[in-house]
């Protein structure tokens, strides 16, 4: 089974020693996406736009590996502050279409250059 690099500037490059993600065959693996808006290269304003663009974000890093949203079957939502739960929760739902994957979801002390939300996932490869 081959290990290949996920490499898009669709979606924000490692601020880290990471990748962005790898894939097999059929499985892929999304690094945690922060909100960072592809336009400016800045985290977007406000808990809102920052988990739509980590949810674009994870979708470009899909994307590169041949697969979507639908074949997303586990994320890990991180969050600043689980106040903002019930918004992010209606966000990150609105990009799948009722066959959501299985989630946990967690507050965390800090993210990445003070982000509000990051989001990784695992998902099959379209075949």
């Amino acid at each position: 089974m081959a290990k290949n690099r996920i490499q898009t500037d669709k979606a924000p490059a490692a601020i880290g020693p990471y990748s962005q993600g790898w894939y097999t065959d059929d499985t892929v693996y999304v690094s945690g996406q922060l909100g960072i808006d592809m336009e400016t290269g800045k985290l977007a304003e406000g808990i809102e736009a920052q988990a739509h663009a980590s949810m674009k974000n994870l979708g470009a890093v899909l994307a590169a590996a041949d697969s979507d949203y639908s074949q997303v079957f586990k994320t890990t939502v991180f969050v600043q502050d689980l106040n903002d739960f019930a918004v992010v929760n209606k966000i990150y739902g609105s990009y799948f279409d009722g066959d959501y994957p299985a989630r946990s979801c967690v507050q965390i002390a800090e993210l990445p250059l003070g982000g509000l939300v990051e989001i990784e996932c695992i998902a099959a490869r379209h075949s």
